[in-house]
């Protein structure tokens, strides 16, 4: 072979491109229905660029202070009765049933901490990411034992794929190649490249000796070391920085106490002396709302306008406009649980009958005005638009600011400690089950190209993220804590951080409260995720470019996830979430699975919980029929 020629490929029966629970559960999906056909072991490379098993998110060895944010009760990797899948059904345990066997066991062959963490979990808390990571990696090591399958373990990044004789090589970057006749990419949270602002800051700060952390996973970033006593500025206010507070407390070594007597659980933070003066900001300006407290009765939401029925008529009849058509509706629910609420926590703060107004109102400034007239507390006065712009978009002066604030920490306790009785409480639980429904007709196509990129897109999306995809209450807690004893400031909405070359430092300013701050430490707290036209992932930047793959696209207008074939579940279905080139054409032997191709695989960035129907773990038993199927019937053999 000359210098010029590639080295021949290893063979298998399928290269998973991913080694998180995407390809786990694509892998637990082929094991099971190698075992039911009694056939096997199929053979399967299994890669990841960071970690095989828990991929980048669930680290094994990252910090013990980065939670999942979501209880450990809603956690598994093997799909139940409520998921449809035309494969065979394969009980295994779940998070919490895998907990029980470690606290059996004695022990676990990654630590002893493994150990701890288990005997302390239960339904209700918040497990961290490590131990979700070890969960998933005994998963897979299960399957590879069942021997239905054999797993080659690569730590590599992929960069191209090639197609020769029937099969499709994987292109490694240290120039392995891997060839099958099945390749399933299930990379999960892709990052995305720097942009001309991160760029820009890094630049800034290696010229002026600066300290800089850019956006990305928190434990591929070094937080801790801060300077006592100095403002630091932090970007991001959303999952990310609720797991980096609670790493930097553990680093300073403050202590954290119950404020006794308190009704709603406030904690008292007591400085070490480390500390130094956190300047947050993001563009919301506010934190992401908490999580219900782990066993307190959560309010229930059933909905009076956005009925199934009613979004299955939006769903045949297509062409939505968001902003027109859902989002009035959705905010008649909200502003209807919120005074559903509001009337049984404190009765003379609503006024009248308003349920006719908000029957008959026909724009979400109708209902704002329902809002206004319903409700005669100030403490209580709320408005649509306060879902995502905290001031209402005004500028504000640094007094009313702080009153904002103190009414967050209030709203947020009193949420978190009766989250059946408390307003905001509602509002969180209503977001969570329509973001959802909208997510389905975001899959379906429903949207018009415009609406979805200016409105589902552009701000709906990470308006339900805020309110319905927050962090654990106990973190929250501690943020709030930090917030009262001054350690953290929220600088106001509408954040902009800039390179003061005169200075020589970082500067950070609110326009809408005209506060600014500078600082020669600026941490990224900010996620730096998932679009996929500006995805930092090789392979798919490179599938893009040779026009194997191309970006979905509504009406002409392109969303933020490459393009995949819809699926059917049946057996008969040989196909489906698969790669569409750029001319069209459908490549067959290439299965895109969840974040990747998230605006025609609604639900697929969700894990999966138990009893809930998972698009991720529908989606792994498609792969998987597909990986058996070209087995059977000798495809690149």
């Amino acid at each position: 072979m000359s210098a010029a020629e590639p080295p021949d490929p290893e063979q298998f029966d399928a290269v998973i491109v991913g080694g998180g629970p995407r390809g786990v559960a694509t892998v637990l999906r082929a094991a099971a229905r190698t075992a039911a056909a009694g056939g096997g072991p199929v053979r399967m490379a299994l890669l990841d660029a960071v970690a095989v098993g828990p991929g980048a998110t669930w680290l094994i060895d990252q910090p013990a202070q980065y939670l999942n944010n979501t209880q450990a009760d809603a956690t598994t990797v093997h799909p139940d009765d409520s998921t449809p899948m035309s494969g065979p059904a394969a009980p295994g345990p779940d998070l919490v049933d895998w907990a029980r066997r470690v606290r059996a066991d004695g022990g676990h062959p990654a630590g002893e901490w493994v150990l701890q963490e288990a005997s302390s979990l239960t339904g209700a808390s918040f497990p961290t990411r490590r131990l979700q990571g070890v969960y998933f990696r005994d998963q897979l090591d299960a399957a590879i034992a069942s021997g239905t399958v054999e797993v080659t373990e690569i730590v590599a990044r992929a960069v191209d794929l090639a197609a020769a004789g029937g099969s499709t090589t994987v292109v490694l970057e240290d120039g392995r190649r891997l060839a099958a006749p099945t390749v399933v990419l299930a990379q999960g949270m892709v990052q995305s490249e720097p942009d001309a602002d991160v760029t820009a800051l890094a630049e800034f700060a290696e010229r002026y000796s600066l300290r800089y952390a850019a956006p990305g996973m928190p434990a591929e970033r070094e937080y801790t070391g801060l300077p006592a006593g100095e403002s630091v500025l932090v970007r991001g206010l959303g999952a990310n920085f609720f797991d980096v507070i609670g790493q930097l407390v553990a680093d300073w070594g403050g202590a954290v106490e119950a404020v006794e007597g308190d009704p709603h659980g406030r904690l008292r933070y007591l400085p070490s002396g480390r500390e130094p003066h956190l300047v947050v900001g993001s563009r919301r300006g506010v934190p992401y709302r908490a999580k219900p407290e782990g066993g307190r009765s959560v309010r229930p939401f059933v909905p009076l306008w956005a009925r199934d029925e009613w979004f299955a008529a939006l769903e045949r009849k297509g062409g939505v406009d968001f902003a027109a058509e859902v989002w009035p509706v959705l905010a008649r629910e909200f502003a209807r649980v919120y005074l559903e609420a509001l009337a049984e926590l404190e009765s003379d703060a609503v006024h009248g009958d308003w349920m006719p107004g908000l029957d008959a109102a026909a724009t979400a400034d109708e209902v704002d005005a329902v809002l206004d007239a319903a409700i005669t507390a100030p403490r209580w006065s709320w408005t649509l638009d306060e879902l995502h712009r905290p001031t209402r978009g005004e500028a504000v002066g640094e007094q009313a600011w702080a009153q904002s604030v103190r009414r967050l920490i209030s709203d947020e306790l009193g949420s978190l400690s009766d989250p059946w009785h408390h307003p905001r409480a509602a509002v969180n639980g209503a977001m969570g089950v329509l973001r959802r429904r909208v997510g389905r007709l975001t899959g379906r196509g429903a949207f018009t190209g415009k609406s979805l990129a200016r409105d589902v897109l552009g701000w709906f999306d990470g308006d339900s993220l805020a309110l319905a995809s927050g962090p654990p209450a106990d973190r929250v807690r501690l943020v709030l804590a930090l917030i009262e004893a001054g350690i953290i400031e929220l600088i106001g909405p509408e954040m902009v951080v800039e390179a003061d070359e005169h200075a020589g430092l970082f500067r950070a300013a609110s326009p809408l409260t005209g506060r600014v701050v500078t600082s020669a430490v600026l941490l990224e707290t900010r996620m730096s995720k998932g679009k996929i036209p500006r995805t930092s992932d090789p392979l798919l930047r490179s599938l893009l470019a040779s026009g194997r793959a191309r970006i979905h696209t509504v009406d002409g207008v392109p969303t933020h996830s490459m393009e995949a074939t819809g699926v059917e579940v049946s057996e008969e279905a040989l196909s489906g979430h698969n790669l569409i080139a750029a001319d069209g054409t459908v490549d067959d032997s290439v299965v895109v699975l969840g974040i990747p191709a998230a605006s025609t695989q609604p639900g697929s960035a969700i894990g999966a919980t138990p009893g809930v129907p998972s698009p991720l773990l529908a989606g792994a038993d498609v792969a998987a029929k597909q990986i058996l199927a070209r087995v059977r019937v000798g495809v690149g053999a």
